[in-house]
């Protein structure tokens, strides 16, 4: 190495060291650092995400079991039961329930 290229090495390290900004490795340094610390924010989240849907869509199946259970029992004790049973039972109860009303609701008074 001549006296040149080591004098070039010298004055780009010193440059580097005081003025990181000043140099462009620096700065593609700096962006990548940032890139892979992006890169990783992604990956953890999209791990988070990908188990929280794995338990929601656990919680459903348990949900959807309950409610075919729930449905079953409601049939057989309909089946069964006297019809003066059947007749004190509200109007709504031999159908799903009406769906929840959409938009804000009146305050009751």
């Amino acid at each position: 190495m001549n006296k040149q290229d080591l004098l070039r090495e010298v004055v780009v390290k010193y440059i580097d060291y005081f003025y990181p900004v000043a140099s462009g490795t620096s700065a593609v340094a700096i962006d990548n650092k940032i890139e892979q610390a992006m890169d990783l924010v992604k990956s953890h989240l999209m791990f988070a995400v990908r188990e929280e849907v794995e338990v929601l869509k656990e919680r459903i199946a348990e949900l959807m079991e309950r409610i075919n259970q729930l449905e079953v029992e409601n049939t057989y004790l309909r089946a069964h039961a006297s019809q003066d049973t059947l007749a004190q039972l509200p109007a709504s109860a031999g159908t799903k329930p009406p769906a929840a009303p959409q938009g804000p609701q009146p305050p009751v008074s």
